[in-house]
């Protein structure tokens, strides 16, 4: 029952957190719907989407927000584990430049769901803005960027962002959209090429003036729902997990290199493969009954179907850990924030996101 302790230890520190880290100025969060907060809403024409019951069943009234949770995800958390009020907000939805102005800006969530490292992932068609891609979204923070320098001049802003943090989660639809695609490329040739496409914009963000980063890499996707119903006994598909550990040690190289290129940049990289496979190898230590089927859903382990106003929705939430066919619940994200943000090494490393602030 070690790990359960672990957890609790988490769950009170929290307050004392808080106050440590107050100094954060703002946190940019970047990727896929592992942290989107709305973004999707405002695409007209995505089909993506989870502004509708029963998401959002345990949010605060209630409210379908565009997370693909029952309530909150890891991003929201982890802005609440650095003392953050409110998880930053998706960018369509602010008018920067006045938050700036006023200085009530604590920063932006980028991330969009379904999108990936490759511009080509989550669009259906050119004329059909399904996603805002990873690309777009870093165009959005430039101009961010500008309106900062605006405001503050270019050394506040270096300095504002030298000490914001800058969260990404992303990969996870790149490796699943060329797994099942007709021609997959091999996994030798393809993890690589989002090694160079993630080396790309991260260069970028350095660029225009990011300096610390908490990475979190693909998880076992292998044993989502959705993936699990096509195995003998409902088991992992181990393919998958290959390929999300091959993107882990491909990350792992990437960013240090980066760093001896660039001696001032701090980055912690989450291990998610090893972080689920953990909960799922000790669930009853974690509280969870229910570590194979979706809570919300239909068909077999409810991961047939996506989560919608009709589908089947469990009542004790909390022992689930897939919201559904491919998303965690609210505990299991709450979970892995407090494991990025005050674990140890074998799932996050050189530090943990707790020590980005000081680093």
């Amino acid at each position: 029952m070690e790990k359960r302790f672990v957890f609790v230890v988490f769950s009170l520190a929290i307050g004392v957190v808080q106050s440590v880290n107050a100094e954060v100025p703002a946190i940019f969060v970047l990727g896929d719907s592992t942290s989107d907060v709305g973004t999707n809403n405002y695409l007209p024409q995505s089909t993506i989407k989870a502004n509708f019951p029963h998401h959002g069943v345990d949010f605060p009234f209630a409210i379908p927000t565009g997370r693909f949770s029952n309530g909150f995800n890891t991003a929201d958390y982890l802005a609440k584990l650095f003392g953050f009020k409110k998880s930053p907000p998706p960018f369509f939805s602010q008018n920067v430049k006045f938050s700036i102005k006023i200085r009530k800006f604590r920063g932006i969530n980028f991330s969009s769901a379904g999108s990936g490292l490759l511009g080509s992932t989550g669009q259906t068609t050119p004329l059909q803005k399904n996603v805002v891609t990873m690309g777009e979204q870093l165009l959005q923070f430039s101009t961010v960027h500008n309106d900062l320098l605006a405001f503050k001049g270019p050394l506040e802003t270096e300095k504002f962002l030298s000490k914001s943090l800058f969260f990404i989660s992303i990969g996870s639809n790149d490796i699943m959209n060329n797994y099942y695609s007709s021609n997959p490329i091999p996994k030798e040739y393809f993890i690589p090429k989002l090694g160079l496409v993630y080396e790309k914009h991260l260069r970028n963000l350095i660029s225009l003036g990011a300096r610390k980063f908490g990475i979190v890499s693909v998880p076992a996707l292998g044993c989502c729902p959705s993936q699990r119903i096509y195995q003998a006994n409902g088991e992992c598909l181990e393919e998958l997990n290959n390929q999300a550990r091959a993107f882990f040690s491909t990350m792992e190289l990437l960013l240090g290199n980066l760093r001896l290129e660039y001696k001032d940049i701090k980055y912690s990289l989450g291990n998610t493969v090893d972080m689920t496979l953990n909960v799922i190898d000790n669930a009853l230590a974690f509280n969870f009954k229910y570590v194979k089927t979706a809570c919300c859903g239909s068909g077999t382990l409810n991961a047939q179907g996506s989560c919608t106003p009709i589908s089947d929705l469990c009542s004790n939430r909390n022992e689930y850990l897939f919201w559904d066919s491919f998303h965690p619940t609210q505990t299991a994200s709450k979970l892995a924030a407090f494991t990025l943000y005050g674990g140890e090494p074998r799932f996050v490393s050189p530090i943990n996101f707790s020590q980005l602030p000081d680093a």
